[in-house]
């Protein structure tokens, strides 16, 4: 994985007020003055600092990660991905779409290519650049990272560059990994509602990607820590 040595000065997190789009803080004010009991903030990452699996979605939902302040939480994508990490191990306890159910992640780190919620749920490729340098932050300071899960095209796109690849050398597809210097990059359609309603994505598809993930992160069970 090439490395950027100005990534290092930047936190995985942004802060709650980030202000760095100008667009998107417009649009979190908006929500703060119509819903002042919503979190309306950068979602912060959710899971294990120690995790060997980085799942890499769009961004925060208007009524999930941006009303309740953790990822995919609050909206049918969640139920989803939450059953199915729950499934393979990644996760113990029981989804309740609440930040307080009592859910851990086990292993596993979940994210967001853009960290605040977009109109629309349709970020600018400007505030994706900009969200970036937190999503490269944040893949650093993993130190046993060996898989990363991009659900959708925007998610692997930026995890790409965050990685130093070239788009054109990893496209996305359904089901398709790349190798990253020692992290395994795998792609999923997004677990969207439109992708499961319209049969794009099927619980039996979204589990395939997963399982291979496990397959893999048992195989390295015994390899040394990403340096």
């Amino acid at each position: 994985m090439a490395s950027n040595p100005a990534v290092a000065q930047i936190a995985p997190e942004p802060p709650r007020e980030c202000a760095v789009c100008p667009r998107l803080v417009a649009y979190r004010r908006e929500n703060q003055s119509a819903h002042p009991d919503w979190f309306n903030g950068p979602a912060p990452s959710f899971g294990d600092p120690q995790a060997r699996l980085l799942i890499v979605g769009l961004a925060p939902g208007l009524q999930g990660a941006n009303r309740t302040g953790r990822p995919f939480t609050g909206d049918y994508a969640g139920e989803l991905l939450y059953g199915t990490l729950l499934k393979f191990g990644f996760a113990e306890g029981t989804y309740e779409a609440r930040p307080d159910d009592g859910l851990r992640l086990i292993d596993a780190m979940i994210t967001n290519a853009v960290r605040c919620v977009p109109p629309q749920n349709k970020p600018a490729p400007a505030e994706i650049n900009a969200c970036r340098t937190f999503l490269q932050a944040r893949i650093k300071a993993l130190p046993h990272l060996r898989a990363i899960l991009c659900l959708g095209r925007i998610a692997h796109e930026s995890t790409v560059l965050a990685l130093g690849l070239r788009r054109s050398a990893t496209p996305f597809a359904h089901g398709a990994r790349h190798e990253a210097g020692g992290v395994t990059l795998f792609d999923s359609y997004h677990c969207s509602r439109y992708n499961t309603n319209t049969g794009r994505l099927t619980p039996e598809m979204f589990e395939a990607v997963f399982a291979e993930a496990r397959t893999l992160l048992e195989s390295r069970s015994l390899a040394p820590p990403r340096r």
